[in-house]
């Protein structure tokens, strides 16, 4: 069920990325949610050393890894838009 639930979640990039958003709109560092939206390289050395042991996690941890990508664009995106509002002010 959890499995379940955890996949529904990663259909919806907007909803993570304006959360962060918010975050963006209260004085949070965009570097920092950045980085917090990233998965670091560190991670994602795991995970492949993980998946040569159990390649059955390579499409979960894929699926992972382009959620996080797409967060990311609709974030840089969103702050970019935002950013040239404010300009335009």
């Amino acid at each position: 069920m959890e499995e379940v639930e955890s996949q529904h979640e990663l259909e919806y990039p907007h909803r993570e990325a304006a959360f962060f958003y918010g975050l963006y709109l209260r004085g949070h560092s965009p570097e920092n949610l950045r980085r917090d939206i990233e998965v670091p390289a560190d991670v994602l050395a795991k995970w492949h050393r993980e998946t040569e042991r159990e390649p059955e996690q390579r499409g979960r941890f894929f699926r992972i890894v382009e959620f996080r990508r797409n967060v990311l664009a609709i974030f840089e995106s969103l702050i970019g838009h935002d950013g040239k509002t404010q300009r335009l002010q």
